[in-house]
């Protein structure tokens, strides 16, 4: 299954400078956030598979122009093409605004989705968008990681944990980007602007495929 992943910049060549049929090899898009409305649903639009998306810290109008034809995956899990998908958007908190958790909020959110990950038999895909603690992230208080995600990879083991947020043209501190990172089973990569994986489909609920199956919402 090829996944596109997008985040923070929109891509010129897939939106201004689109050519048809560019989008037609991804079986899935997966958007990591703060990213306008207008070009995720473009990209549904023109690719013909789901678009799913978390928020970033900047994404504050979606309230009123929420991307059409997307789906957000914040606070949920979702199971595609046999693939499990976790959605955990927002940043850590520097200064109050939507979207912006402190870490003890953070670990509550994934700590309420413990029992539907643990009825999936895990997850394979974390989707966030700030990246964990010491991986990827950057020196100055807008762009630390999550402490958390360090410990839910550590109890999930998921395949991969895609983000966004630390921009590698001006991020302070950040220096030359890396895009790929290791932490135990874990691949943690920054998919700003875009970003292309394959994932091999899993084995949940075969006769399924092809269709976001399972969704779930937790109440605060």
């Amino acid at each position: 299954m090829k996944i596109l992943a997008v985040s923070d910049e929109e891509c010129a060549a897939l939106w201004d400078g689109y050519i048809p049929g560019r989008l037609d090899e991804y079986d899935l898009i997966l958007a990591c956030g703060d990213l306008k409305a207008e070009y995720l649903s473009f990209l549904v639009t023109m690719a013909r598979c789901p678009v799913l998306y978390v928020h970033g810290n900047h994404d504050t109008s979606y309230k009123n122009n929420p991307p059409e034809g997307c789906d957000c995956i914040d606070d949920h899990l979702v199971v595609y093409n046999g693939v499990r998908i976790l959605g955990l958007g927002g940043c850590l908190r520097y200064h109050p605004g939507d979207h912006q958790y402190t870490d003890f909020q953070m670990a509550r959110r994934v700590a309420k989705l413990h029992h539907k990950i643990k009825r999936l038999g895990g997850v394979d895909i974390v989707v966030t968008h700030a990246p964990p603690e010491g991986i990827g992230d950057a020196e100055d208080p807008a762009h630390k990681g999550f402490p958390c995600f360090l410990e839910l990879m550590e109890l999930y083991s998921p395949k991969y944990l895609l983000h966004g947020h630390v921009h590698p043209r001006y991020t302070p501190g950040y220096g030359t980007v890396q895009r790929e990172h290791t932490y135990e089973d874990t691949t943690v990569i920054n998919v700003c602007e875009r970003y292309v994986l394959d994932v091999p489909e899993g084995n949940f609920k075969e006769k399924d495929r092809g269709q976001i199956i399972w969704k779930t919402r937790h109440k605060d």
